[in-house]
């Protein structure tokens, strides 16, 4: 969502060298998440979004890549880095094995990491960018980027979140929303809060989709939403 800092998911179990990482990545602009190793990584994966993991692979209780698979049957798209004193060939094979994105070795040169953390980022933008950002849900046609929803005749302004929840439908059209990936990626957390006020917008969208009475937002109980037209 506009303007909003990037947030990345730091696993790391060197208290001093995560603190000082950290705190780099926080002066350069990004909201970062320090966890002390995989268990407690993993937990904060599960109830919050971020945008970028950077995991290191030998922690204690939950080694970086038993967490990268975990984390990868969740989101198989979310971008990787793993850090690691290891430079063995089959330590790298298998840290892009289980889809990272980039290896690096430690020691390194933080800006070094700054630069591919920026380019990784970019370019997940610019996939983003490329969806289509205009929808035709039955009679009706929603302009994501303008936050309108119109059925020739009538013109519904979209809030931010409408938006962003109508646009993550739209792109799982016929398909299932989980419930839990809606509000990590929109509100950052699935808490009991955050669950209620997404019901509250879903209420919202249904009515204004009520203008087509062959479009049906449907709850799935327990799993999320699913957005349909009927033929």
């Amino acid at each position: 969502m506009k303007d909003r800092k990037f947030k990345i998911l730091l696993a790391e179990d060197d208290p001093n060298f995560g603190a000082v990482l950290r705190d780099y990545l926080s002066i350069n602009d990004y909201e970062v998440k320090l966890c002390k190793d995989g268990y407690d990584a993993y937990a904060a994966f599960s109830t919050s979004y971020f945008d970028l993991c950077i995991l290191d692979v030998m922690m204690p209780v939950k080694d970086g890549f038993t967490l990268a698979r975990e984390i990868r049957e969740k989101d198989k798209s979310i971008p990787m880095i793993f850090l690691t004193a290891k430079s063995m060939k089959a330590d790298v094979l298998q840290g892009f094995k289980v889809g990272a994105d980039d290896y690096i070795t430690k020691p390194f040169d933080s800006e070094i990491l700054l630069y591919k953390i920026k380019a990784i980022l970019n370019r997940n933008k610019e996939d983003e960018n490329s969806k289509p950002s205009e929808f035709r849900i039955g009679k009706l046609h929603f302009d994501y980027k303008m936050r309108t929803l119109t059925d020739g005749k009538t013109v519904n302004k979209l809030s931010p979140k409408e938006g962003e929840l109508l646009y993550m439908l739209c792109h799982k059209m016929n398909d299932l929303l989980k419930r839990d990936e809606a509000l990590k990626k929109i509100w950052g957390n699935d808490n009991y809060f955050t669950a209620r006020s997404m019901d509250v917008f879903i209420a919202k969208i249904r009515k204004y989709l009520s203008a087509d009475p062959d479009v049906e937002l449907m709850n799935i109980h327990g799993s999320g939403f699913r957005l349909s037209v009927k033929s």
